[in-house]
């Protein structure tokens, strides 16, 4: 399944169920003001282009999470394109 559309399908399943996150995934919340949250995999933590954009969401937020999860400062769709590089593991 390519990455848009597990993205998609995780964003549609959110409606139904906030607090489900699937057996090897993890919410973050992504969005500069409005924030949407994404299920990814748990494998991109170890992904060294994630692993960036996270040390740039400590820089931003630091551990204090205002949306209770992890929360990444920047674009929706920058964040969809971001991780469509990433290869399924």
């Amino acid at each position: 399944m390519a990455i848009r559309q597990m993205l998609r399908r995780s964003l549609s399943s959110e409606r139904r169920s906030a607090e489900v996150v699937p057996k090897g995934h993890l919410a973050v919340y992504v969005g500069t003001n409005e924030k949407k949250r994404f299920v990814i995999p748990v494998s991109y933590l170890n992904h060294p282009s994630f692993q960036e954009l996270l040390f740039q969401a400590e820089e931003e937020f630091g551990f204090n999470h205002p949306m209770g999860g992890l929360t990444i400062p920047c674009s929706q769709q920058l964040f969809v394109d971001f991780i469509s590089g990433f290869s399924s593991r």
